[in-house]
């Protein structure tokens, strides 16, 4: 992989608790993958595939926690290229 790719995932994906969710949309904000979408005033997970693997940017920008990952993290990009992420080299 070369410096400034990211893994896509289909076995990695957050999941937003609604009864959490203030609706703050900092997730949307954040993520450079379009994994989100604005429907009724809330964030919904729109394109589960666009989440860079090990990637938890969107749950650490979250203010109330409504944000988990679900998905196998034994195999992680190391060379993360979301800004903003906060995790250095590699995202977790």
């Amino acid at each position: 992989m070369f410096k400034g790719e990211f893994m896509m995932s289909k076995t990695w994906y957050p999941v937003i608790d609604l009864e959490k969710c203030i609706g703050c949309m900092k997730c949307v904000k954040f993520c450079p993958n379009k994994v989100y979408e604005i429907k009724n005033d809330r964030p919904v997970v729109v394109n589960p595939e666009g989440c860079s693997h090990g990637c938890k940017g969107c749950q650490k920008k979250c203010p109330v926690g409504a944000i988990q990952h679900v998905g196998d993290v034994s195999t992680k990009d190391d060379s993360c290229s979301n800004p903003g992420c906060g995790c250095g080299s590699s995202c977790c």
